[in-house]
């Protein structure tokens, strides 16, 4: 079966353009004189990369918090996302343990509210501790995989493949100056709650997308979808219909999601506008149901 190269990949760009040079080879010739062709393969060879990588590439895939906790009796090692949660773990014991020191050398008979205090009187100075300490510490969360993968927009197999290994990077704190991202093929997505346009707001960032999804012009091909509505493509041209039904199986996960008091979250675009990247909202604001009915 003969392949048919994609003009919007690379490689398919590569190999038509080696098609046009020996057709006007041809052209000029009438035949494919054997120095002329060696002189446009090895130039159009000279485009390509032909190393195979020798090891893997460790990538960070995240950070966890690793508590160890210990006294007399027993010693426990629990893993968490993120250092206020495993520091309330923390602050939750030794509340129960509170009696055991409550009136000794200065502590108060009730432990802090504050989870960071409670465990700092709990334990005292760090030279005063005996048979009963803690330590929390952070690390990265590492994952190793091919320095080369091959990714194509038009290659379902190759695409799910890369979808899977996307990266979420979460703010390490309040007092990060960064902002929650999620990674994918290079192509950098910033999702968050802006108090300045008191939007939820999102911003694309492609200066580092791999090249491979890269078109034949150097751009990337970027689809805007909120809800049901696509408010953004680039390249501006209607996308074609999909046989994988995305669109239905995003649906059905919006309709899964449930609100915080537990009631069923609807799959429909809300009354006030939403915030995307861009000179307007994806959405005009829509007065309330009562001036409409005016």
């Amino acid at each position: 079966m003969l392949i048919t190269p994609d003009p919007a990949t690379p490689a398919g760009a590569a190999i038509i353009d080696l098609a046009t040079l020996m057709d006007d080879l041809q052209a000029r010739t009438g035949e494919w004189p054997g120095a002329e062709t060696a002189d446009i393969l090895s130039g159009w060879l000279s485009r390509f990369s032909f190393a195979v990588p020798t090891a893997l590439t460790a990538q960070r895939a995240g950070r966890a918090w690793v508590l160890r906790r210990w006294d007399r009796r027993s010693e426990e090692v629990t893993l968490w996302s993120d250092e206020a949660s495993a520091l309330a773990s923390l602050a939750q014991h030794v509340r129960s343990c509170w009696d055991n020191v409550a009136g000794t050398d200065g502590v108060p008979l009730l432990p802090p509210a504050d989870d960071r205090t409670a465990v700092d009187v709990y334990y005292g100075p760090v030279e005063d501790r005996c048979d009963e300490d803690y330590t929390l510490r952070a690390y990265d969360v590492l994952r190793h995989g091919a320095s080369t993968r091959r990714l194509s927009l038009s290659d379902g197999q190759a695409c799910a493949e890369a979808n899977s290994a996307a990266v979420f990077h979460p703010m390490e704190g309040t007092d990060d100056e960064g902002l929650p991202c999620i990674e994918i093929a290079g192509v950098l997505v910033f999702a968050y709650l802006d108090a300045d346009t008191r939007a939820v707001r999102v911003s694309v960032h492609l200066d580092t997308t791999d090249e491979q999804v890269l078109l034949a012009d150097g751009t990337v091909p970027v689809q805007v979808d909120v809800e049901d509505a696509t408010v953004f493509t680039s390249p501006p041209t209607s996308p074609a219909p999909t046989p994988t039904g995305w669109r239905a199986r995003l649906g059905r996960l919006a309709r899964r999601a449930t609100r915080p008091g537990g009631g069923e979250r609807r799959g429909v675009v809300p009354e006030t506008a939403g915030c995307c990247e861009g000179p307007g909202p994806c959405h005009e604001a829509r007065p309330p149901e009562e001036q409409r009915a005016a």
